[in-house]
């Protein structure tokens, strides 16, 4: 069993947005640190402290090096989807502002959102988000389809602080 510190470590891992876009980045296909840096127009020494952090973690695993345009050695990292179960204390805002940055500059056309209202008792909403965490947890262990488009998604869940009982917005 993992020791308090060690499940702290991983989570502090994921408690940076940056951290999140990586994992993303890396998820269906394997970049260097180099490339990483190069997308989320980085210095390519703070991409790699972030790089190192996730692979401490085993949130990424490196790959088998491979020679650079100029010689060099790059290494390629791909997520190891480990993140996926790990819980992350008052990770909301976090989560939010790492959505927030990875549809800053889609068009609308580009976002599909749902929004509604609901008012269900308590069992009937835990009945819900269970039911819609299975669902999501089966396509995000699925492995990439080949002529598959890479696409994210973001499901949000909030009390209504109006006090409304409107059905739908």
């Amino acid at each position: 069993m993992p020791s308090d510190k060690h499940v702290q470590s991983r989570a502090r891992a994921l408690s940076s947005p940056l951290r999140l876009r990586i994992l993303r980045l890396c998820l269906h296909e394997s970049r260097t640190n180099k490339e990483i840096a190069d997308i989320l127009e980085l210095n390519p020494a703070t991409s790699l402290h972030h790089v190192r952090t996730l692979v401490t973690n085993g949130y990424l695993a490196p790959e088998e090096a491979r020679r650079g345009n100029r010689g060099a050695k790059e290494v390629p990292y791909r997520s190891t989807k480990q993140s996926w179960g790990t819980r992350i204390p008052d990770a909301a805002p976090m989560l939010v502002d790492t959505f927030l940055q990875e549809i800053e500059g889609l068009a609308p056309e580009e976002i599909q959102v749902i929004r509604v209202g609901l008012k269900l008792s308590e069992a009937s909403r835990q009945e819900m988000m269970s039911r819609l965490r299975t669902v999501i947890e089966d396509y995000a262990m699925r492995e990439p389809e080949e002529d598959g488009v890479a696409t994210s998604l973001f499901l949000a869940h909030h009390l209504d602080i109006t006090g409304s009982s409107v059905a739908e917005d």
